[in-house]
């Protein structure tokens, strides 16, 4: 029923959320239709703008025309001065009333020129206005319509966003109703099986009640008619009883321990990495190991270093021993905890060592502060460091002193013991947040100096991955401890809880209740074997006829078993002869073949000039066996040991230096081992930061690589936009400078006419003064 209601409720939000984002999307749709309205009626003013641009353009084609008929009528009106000056001088001679009627028509002439002429600049005036006005105009409208062109782009846009995301949204709701509706029927068949499964339920249960009813009724008639006292009712009597066992209780104890023992596992090895790669740094900071000797000081440090694993690997083992011990058939308390007080015991020989190796570990930082190369920083991180490893041991110290009172054995009343377990549970669990706090601290104040010796110039590249080991090592000391205050945290109402261990009507010591329940677990053990089916017995006669074939079989398999064993010891003591004279082989062929190689050298000695040195080998005074091998060469896969044999005598002699030169080289060995071991780590680290940087790298060559290619497109498309604006452009001023150079050339055209026309004028009116 609550999965049906987070359902609906579920639905009811989607629903409402449905709702929402259809309001919105109603919303943005009248948005979008009021955008599309005020493009169209943009469009329309567009329009006519354009038709009074066109119909400007008419009136400016229909002025220029007019402008040349004027042209062409002054032009015909000088060709008809020009004749009539002509005709003047002809008729020069003849009376005055031809003289006054061409002035007449001369000066009706000059008013009706000087009146196109200036009709003709009112009309340049307005054409000029008129244009300027229409570019003004046409330039306002562009501008415009760019705008709403953008503005109805991201509208359109942000619909279409809009329109994904709710078609998305609208998918999703209506898929989630359609699982929920598949749930909501499964669920409905689920609770119909589960009425189903309670009156089914309900029924078994009123059998069962019937049944413990009729038991209970039989057994307290017998209980009334056979049992002659009650052993309840007397605690002395009542301990006899087997006490009711907590299972749930023992099964929450296992898991518990099971989760301590993993974190104790990862703080045994945060502290083990920790001091071993410690141990290393002593050795390569402030001096290094292989090129000079260390100080006295770190020299003990590293050896109490060295060490660690004893302390610590007892830790682990104890803990383990003590999860073992808890079982799921046992009664778990703090007084049958018997391991306990083997974990106390390591814990305390641990902090012992914490202790035993700090003033080595602070003299140690102290000559790091008295090297050359330590900068006043450098000395502010080792004091803070000194600080952090005093409190490190402290809180180890106070958590010592607890282990030891959970692992003590109690002497005082049970009330009085739970309040003191109680108390010391609690104090533990701060405790373990205490140090939590100050590994936190030390590991955040030597990554600081960490970073700091970065930047001297005698770091090496050995130092360098001894302080990241080091670091990793500190942050999983500061997880483990994190983890485990923790998990004290959330179980410490179960530490602090007591079991109840007790039989009917009373309550029992733990001690007691283990006794009890050993008591009850052999009375099974015997019950068990009570209970088993006897096999079937063989008759007499037949046992007595078939008893000489099994006093011989019996006799027989007892032989067979004596010779077995004694083949087995005499497989072994063949196998041992046989290795040994596999060896013995082995070194025969040795010597066989230096023999070989003595007697090839004494022939050729011989040969060339044998006498004398036989005679010198004669005079020797030291003395040499007769028949004293040449010096024997035992190579194998750890090395290559020569020996010269001179006797039997010398055998025990010759055990003992092979023992010794074996001894010295597997010590060899490990050394390098180790050392492999440790460069093998730190060749690990920094192939994982190496991966780290690298996949860090692609990523942003991918994020790179994606804006190049942005960049690119928008390169493109701005130099498709320049083109296109430049090809514009060019045309539109091609188009200008045409018109500008036509309207220049009517102009100058008309002003040239209208100077001919004064000039004409001016020597007209002064012939008529002159006249």
């Amino acid at each position: 029923m609550a999965n049906v209601t987070d359902l609906q409720s579920k639905y009811s939000k989607l629903a409402q959320e449905y709702s929402k984002l259809r309001a919105q999307n109603q919303v943005l749709k009248k948005a979008v239709v009021d955008e599309q309205t005020a493009s169209c009626s943009l469009k329309d003013e567009l329009k006519q703008k354009e038709q009074s641009l066109r119909k400007v353009e008419q009136e400016m084609d229909s002025l220029s025309f007019r402008n040349q008929q004027l042209t062409k009528r002054v032009e015909r009106l000088q060709e008809e001065l020009l004749l009539s000056e002509s005709k003047s001088k002809k008729t020069k001679n003849k009376g005055d009333s031809p003289s006054r009627v061409s002035l007449q028509t001369q000066s009706v002439f000059d008013e009706d020129l000087q009146k196109k002429i200036q009709e003709n600049e009112r009309l340049h005036i307005q054409f000029y206005e008129a244009d300027e006005q229409y570019r003004l105009q046409e330039a306002q409208l562009k501008a415009r319509l760019d705008q709403l062109e953008k503005e109805s782009e991201q509208h359109q846009a942000v619909v279409d966003a809009l329109n994904r995301k709710y078609t998305d949204a609208i998918e999703k709701l209506q898929n989630d109703k359609a699982l929920l509706e598949v749930k909501a029927q499964t669920l409905e068949r689920e609770a119909k099986d589960c009425r189903i499964h309670t009156e089914e339920c309900q029924q078994q249960l009123r059998k069962y009640q019937s049944e413990v009813s009729s038991q209970l009724k039989h057994s307290s008639s017998v209980i009334q008619e056979k049992v002659p006292f009650n052993d309840t009712q007397l605690s002395d009597y009542n301990s006899l009883n087997v006490p009711l066992h907590n299972r749930r209780h023992q099964l929450k104890a296992r898991d518990v321990a099971a989760q301590a023992l993993g974190f104790v596992q990862s703080l045994v090895s945060a502290l083990l990495n920790l001091h071993s790669y410690t141990e290393q740094r002593v050795h390569i900071y402030p001096l290094d190991s292989s090129i000079e000797a260390i100080s006295p000081v770190n020299l003990k440090f590293s050896q109490y270093l060295h060490e660690n694993a004893s302390y610590l690997r007892p830790l682990e083992e104890d803990l383990l021993q003590l999860h073992h011990s808890i079982t799921e058939d046992g009664i778990t308390t703090l007084e049958t905890l018997v391991k306990l007080q083997d974990f106390s015991r390591s814990f305390s020989s641990y902090s012992s060592f914490l202790q035993k190796i700090l003033p080595y570990q602070l003299q140690s930082l102290e000559e790091d502060c008295e090297a050359s190369l330590c900068t006043a920083a450098l000395a502010s991180k080792n004091r803070q460091l000194q600080k952090d490893m005093k409190k490190l041991t402290a809180v180890f110290q106070k958590m010592k002193s607890y282990v030891a009172l959970l692992a003590l054995p109690s002497v005082c009343s049970d009330a009085m013991c739970q309040s003191s377990a109680s108390a010391v549970f609690t104090q533990m669990s701060a405790c373990l947040h205490s140090l939590h706090d100050a590994a936190t601290e030390l590991s955040q104040h030597y990554s600081q100096k960490a970073s700091l010796e970065q930047g001297l110039p005698t770091v090496t590249q050995k130092f360098h991955t001894t302080n990241e080991c080091l670091l990793s090592s500190l942050a999983s000391l500061t997880s483990s401890c994190g983890k485990m205050a923790t998990f004290f945290s959330n179980n410490l109402d179960f530490l602090a809880s007591c079991p109840g261990y007790s039989p009917r009507g009373g309550f029992l010591n733990p001690q007691q209740a283990d006794s009890m329940m050993e008591n009850k677990r052999r009375a099974a053990t015997y019950m068990s074997t009570i209970r088993k089916v006897r096999s079937e017995s063989v008759p007499y006669r037949e046992a007595l006829a078939n008893r000489h074939v099994l006093t011989s079989s019996t006799e027989s398999r007892e032989g067979l078993m004596q010779q077995v064993a004694q083949s087995q010891e005499k497989i072994s003591r063949l196998e041992q002869e046989k290795e040994h004279w596999l060896l013995e082989a082995q070194l025969g062929q040795v010597r066989l073949q230096k023999e070989i190689q003595r007697i090839a050298q004494l022939e050729a000695q011989i040969t060339t000039g044998g006498p004398a040195e036989t005679h010198s080998t004669a005079d020797s005074p030291e003395p040499v066996c007769a028949d004293a091998p040449e010096p024997l060469q035992d190579t194998s896969v750890i090395g290559m040991l020569t020996v010269t044999p001179c006797s039997e005598s010398a055998a025990d002699l010759e055990s003992d230096l092979i023992k010794h030169h074996y001894m010295i080289r597997v010590s060899e060995l490990t050394t390098q081992l180790q050392l492999c071991d440790s460069k093998a780590v730190h060749f690990h680290a920094e192939c994982r930061a190496v991966a780290k940087r690298l996949a860090m790298a692609e990523k942003s060559r991918e994020t790179l690589t994606e804006e190049l290619k942005l960049a690119h497109q928008n390169i493109t498309r701005l130099q498709d936009e320049l083109s296109t604006t430049k090809r514009s452009y060019e045309d539109q001023l091609s188009m200008m400078s045409d018109h500008l150079c036509s309207m220049n050339d009517t102009l100058s055209k008309q002003r040239d006419e209208i100077d001919t026309l004064k000039l004409a004028s001016k020597g007209n009116s002064k012939k008529n003064k002159s006249r």
